[in-house]
């Protein structure tokens, strides 16, 4: 199994349908798209302004976003399907169908995640890689990586000081 985030901000870019197209083509029902929030969770975050809203609030609206997010990344390709539970992604699996995992009703359960902004999607990738016992964990974003060839990518906190990845995520990765 294998877990692939695509980054909210890919929306619009024409590489999202190649990676979507990927993801089917290759998957064989062992490859789990985790969608990013993208403008959906952009909307959360001047909502939670507007509003003043906890951050536990905000984080729920969040998971929303990213089932937002998923449900049009599905509708992006009539190959994908839809799972919310283990049960549905191992159905998926079982179907040989790509799969997008919409998160808010794994995350909302498990009452040991963070419910702030430095839990985003790139940690749920990785919490749900654990959960699933992936073999690998890859993040798609928009973000080039051109400036790192001066810098060892094996260190996640430059990439965490550049915000191309959430504060929490070495900590998901680690189970």
């Amino acid at each position: 199994m294998w877990v692939i985030k695509l980054g909210g901000s890919l929306l619009g870019a024409p590489e999202l349908s190649c990676w979507l197209e990927l993801a089917v083509k290759f998957g064989d029902g062992r490859v789990v798209i985790v969608p990013g929030g993208g403008l959906f969770a952009d909307s959360v975050r001047e909502a939670q302004k507007m509003s003043n809203v906890s951050d536990a609030v905000a984080h729920q609206l969040a998971l929303l976003a990213m089932d937002q997010y998923g449900l049009m990344l599905a509708a992006m390709n009539p190959a994908l399907a839809t799972a919310s539970s283990e049960l549905e992604i191992s159905e998926r699996g079982w179907q040989h169908r790509g799969i997008v995992w919409l998160p808010s009703k794994m995350v909302l359960a498990d009452d040991s995640i963070a419910k702030n902004w430095e839990v985003t999607s790139d940690s749920l990738s990785a919490w749900l890689a654990n959960r699933l016992g992936a073999e690998q964990l890859i993040l798609v974003k928009s973000k080039s990586l051109a400036n790192y060839h001066k810098k060892p990518l094996n260190r996640l906190q430059h990439l965490v000081d550049d915000e191309l990845i959430d504060s929490q995520l070495v900590n998901y990765i680690t189970g």
